[in-house]
């Protein structure tokens, strides 16, 4: 079966993703909340549909900021549900708005977004799973599982004889921490 590794070197939009992003890990809140919009917004498309509207959804969320996108309104929902750069799902749409609330909420009890991460570390996939469904709108097994990895919290985005698997290592990736 291929993997990641397999496909993603030399792609154009897959390389850059997979050499460079895709397993490193992620700690500002931005940056984990523009993966867990982009992994929302995935389900049910291709990724590659979604690293082309990258930019789009950059500037449609303002930066992935969390103050900010938690003040969007009904007025800012509209403007999203019109921007055809961007994934125009209701559902979606919605859930990085509540979401975005949520990383506010996690702020004051752990800090940032990657202090309620670390406060949960570690846990088998199933109760990351639970846990994420419980404290997020919008996320279920695929989208977890798919965050997890692309921020380094799981093992799995690629395989130990991938060239990048070595500088992940370096990098101390939360799943590494847990062995």
């Amino acid at each position: 079966m291929s993997s990641y590794c397999d496909v993603a070197p030399g792609h154009e939009w897959h390389g850059p993703y997979h050499d460079t992003e895709y397993g490193f890990p992620l700690r500002g809140d931005a940056e984990l909340f523009e993966r867990l919009i982009l992994e929302i917004n995935q389900a049910g498309l291709s990724w590659l549909t979604i690293l082309r509207k990258r930019e789009a959804f950059r500037a449609a969320y303002r930066s992935f900021d969390p103050e900010v996108v938690a003040r969007f309104g009904a007025r800012d929902v509209k403007r999203l549900m019109a921007d055809a750069g961007i994934i125009r799902n209701r559902l979606k749409v919605e859930a990085a708005v509540a979401n975005a609330k949520t990383i506010l909420d996690l702020r004051e009890r752990h800090g940032s977004f990657h202090g309620w991460i670390a406060a949960q570390h570690p846990l088998p996939r199933a109760e990351w799973v639970k846990r994420f469904k419980q404290t997020f709108r919008f996320t279920g097994g695929e989208i977890v599982g798919e965050f997890l990895m692309s921020t380094g919290v799981l093992p799995g985005a690629h395989r130990e004889s991938c060239p990048v698997y070595g500088r992940i290592l370096k990098q101390k990736p939360m799943w590494r921490t847990s062995t």
